[in-house]
């Protein structure tokens, strides 16, 4: 028996994650939205479905799972068989005042590690625990020099020492704002594909996180000639700024395309791709302060890296199939639409082709420095 689930989560400012369990109707157990699979939604979808149905959320739902778990499932006879649950996740925007299962549920948000303690199937406590590495607490030697630099600073007759002190630039932390302009952008720009009123709020977002993130790489390549001390090669720094300012100039890319041509529909494949841009957006956010200790956390990176270029296949798979799509439904009625559609896509394809890039410097760094 195959059931498809929702993992719905948001996260919070300091960069933490937290996800929000269901009790279920028969035992009142932690559970996440799932149910069977709905002829006519492609899972993802289905899985969305649910969530809305059993807690009253609505979100951008990751078309690529994040893996499977298994279980028994009781029915109304008495007999039990083995299911296998498909989870999607599922970046919740709100939850309804109102919906269908209120009256036969409660929900409630936990932390990763009280959602993984609550729930039952071990293989869905993986799952939960793995989501999103704990916030790793700033390193003794870095609280170190920055208590130095501090104090240096607060004191007149000791600047000089401050002055000596080699120069290492904001690295780490303009590589971490660059991240977050990024999930500030995926997070717009799926808003914008699903249409509505909102269309130009969404649009002003995408450019003005843009221009936030032309800020930071001004910064990281200043900061390049001028430090004495990095802490990866100088190439390496830009090469990786570098592909993730393109991913977010092609989601102002995207939207300028779509502000020029006034589209205001959107074909569900394009949707499916901006959850996925949604998803590899969460993905680099969370790798970005790990690469502070790459040596303690290769491990960790290894497996966001990895999942970045699986969703990347999967986005393959979405555009080929939304442009063969638009192809069929437009080249003879409504060339001018395929053509428009076709640059859509292209742009969303370029997006999803640059954390690509990101998670292939990622690695590369992983093997210099691990």
């Amino acid at each position: 028996m195959r059931q498809i689930a929702a993992l719905p989560y948001r996260i919070e400012e300091d960069g933490s994650a937290r996800v929000m369990l269901i009790t279920s109707r028969d035992t009142g157990r932690w559970v996440i939205p799932k149910g069977n699979p709905i002829r006519g939604l492609d899972a993802h979808r289905a899985a969305a479905h649910e969530a809305y149905e059993e807690a009253g959320i609505t979100g951008i739902p990751c078309p690529s799972p994040l893996g499977s778990y298994r279980y028994r499932k009781k029915k109304k006879s008495g007999e039990a068989r083995n299911a296998t649950v498909s989870v999607f996740p599922l970046a919740v925007l709100k939850q309804a005042e109102e919906w269908p299962e209120q009256e036969e549920r409660m929900t409630q948000w936990f932390t990763l590690a009280e959602a993984a303690e609550v729930v039952d199937e071990p293989q869905l406590k993986d799952m939960i625990a793995g989501f999103r590495a704990p916030v790793a607490p700033v390193g003794l030697v870095e609280r170190g020099v920055t208590f130095v630099r501090n104090w240096g600073a607060s004191i007149p007759m000791f600047r000089w020492f401050q002055a000596l002190m080699p120069k290492q630039g904001r690295f780490f932390e303009q590589f971490e704002d660059h991240a977050a302009t990024l999930v500030a952008g995926a997070d717009a720009l799926a808003k914008l594909l699903e249409g509505g009123k909102d269309m130009d709020v969404h649009i002003r977002e995408i450019h003005e996180r843009e221009h936030d993130a032309d800020e930071i790489i001004r910064d990281v390549l200043q900061d390049v000639r001028r430090i004495l001390i990095t802490p990866f090669d100088r190439s390496a720094i830009t090469s990786l700024i570098g592909v993730m300012d393109d991913a977010i100039d092609q989601m102002n890319a995207t939207a300028k395309a779509i502000t020029l041509y006034e589209v205001k529909t959107f074909e569900p494949q394009m949707r499916d791709m901006a959850g996925i841009i949604v998803e590899a957006a969460r993905i680099l956010e969370e790798a970005m302060p790990l690469l502070r200790s790459i040596g303690t956390n290769g491990q960790r990176l290894h497996e966001l890296t990895e999942r970045l270029v699986r969703i990347e296949g999967h986005a393959d798979e979405i555009h080929d199939a939304g442009l063969k799509a638009l192809y069929r439904a437009h080249l003879d009625s409504s060339p001018l639409a395929f053509i428009v559609g076709r640059e859509i896509y292209s742009h969303m394809e370029k997006i999803v082709d640059r954390f690509e890039d990101v998670a292939n410097e990622i690695q590369g760094l992983v093997i210099d420095h691990a």
